[in-house]
């Protein structure tokens, strides 16, 4: 059983800098994609981003490109998000999640999820 445990969200005001943490369980983190989704009230669950095994390759959403950055140390089982720049618009619940295969932009291509850590943005 996978674990996936987010940290690091808060409240920040527009242009501001939040990093978030998910700490994994298990020894096989280093094995998988992993991906950033977040899912603000009313709207679905959108793909912010992800990364490859290694750590040596990611894809972002367009409304992300640029401001945040996706980091992962294998030897420490966690995975990074660094958001530069925020927006009001990304205010969200913002979740970390294992995928089955390789990256993907689909929630359904996810299989452990991350209980989430809020992030709000005023302006």
């Amino acid at each position: 059983q996978v674990q996936l445990v987010e940290s690091g969200g808060g409240l920040v005001q527009a242009g501001g800098s939040l990093r978030l943490s998910c700490a994994a369980s298990g020894r096989t983190f280093s094995s998988y994609v992993m991906g950033w989704f977040r899912q603000a009230p009313g709207k679905e669950k959108e793909f912010v981003g992800g990364i490859n095994r290694s750590g040596f390759s990611t894809v972002y959403a367009d409304s992300v490109q640029g401001r945040f950055t996706i980091s992962r140390d294998n030897a420490k089982n966690t995975l990074y998000l660094q958001m530069n720049s925020l927006k009001p618009e990304d205010t969200a619940v913002y979740y970390c999640a294992r995928a089955r295969n390789g990256l993907s932009r689909y929630f359904r291509d996810y299989d452990y999820w991350g209980q989430g850590t809020q992030v709000a943005v005023s302006s």
